[in-house]
């Protein structure tokens, strides 16, 4: 689980390339995976949401691809200038079998920025379409929470818990990125 949040900083967003290449890729990608983490509860979120830093992690792609996709999803990545990225996690055994993706990108400013896509191997994942995107469905992200995302801090998901604990359909709510009151 994710440390506490210092609330101080709950004003920050996102930097805009960070949101732009992410939605670059995503949108490539759109008819082959199923969005997890951050990016799902971003387009769970209004459109036109701020892109608090607190309120989705944007940090990285968090995708599902079913079995019979895997090879066009890592061809495409391929294309896009993605490389197959070994992590601690590779060599344990799982369901999901985890796969990391990066790109660097050179920014204007001379620097430096790395796409990361954590992509996990599922075939029987409950998913919804949200803003054009299928995404996992917000019952069964939450309980991600525990194994597969670090932080169940973000706003989304404490807000999404909240809500659906109501009766409510979180999908679409303004709460999904709003700073906490």
């Amino acid at each position: 689980m994710g440390a506490p949040h210092n609330i101080k900083r709950y004003g920050e967003v996102w930097p805009e390339f960070r949101i732009q290449y992410g939605l670059e890729i995503l949108e490539k990608l759109k008819n082959k995976i199923i969005l997890s983490g951050g990016w799902a509860w971003h387009f769970m979120s209004e459109k036109g949401h701020t892109e608090y830093k607190h309120a989705h992690d944007h940090k990285d792609i968090d995708v599902f691809v079913k079995k019979e996709d895997v090879a066009d999803v890592v061809m495409l990545l391929v294309k896009e200038g993605f490389q197959k990225v070994w992590t601690r996690y590779d060599h344990l055994p799982s369901e999901e079998n985890f796969r990391r993706y990066e790109k660097t990108i050179e920014l204007e400013s001379g620097k430096f920025h790395r796409i990361t896509i954590d992509f996990f191997e599922r075939d029987d994942l409950e998913t919804i379409l949200a803003n054009g995107f299928t995404v996992v469905k917000p019952e069964v992200l939450l309980t991600f929470y525990r194994n597969i995302h670090s932080s169940d801090k973000c706003w989304a998901v404490i807000t999404a818990r909240d809500l659906l604990e109501k009766g409510i359909d979180p999908v679409g709510h303004p709460r999904l990125s709003e700073i906490p009151k």
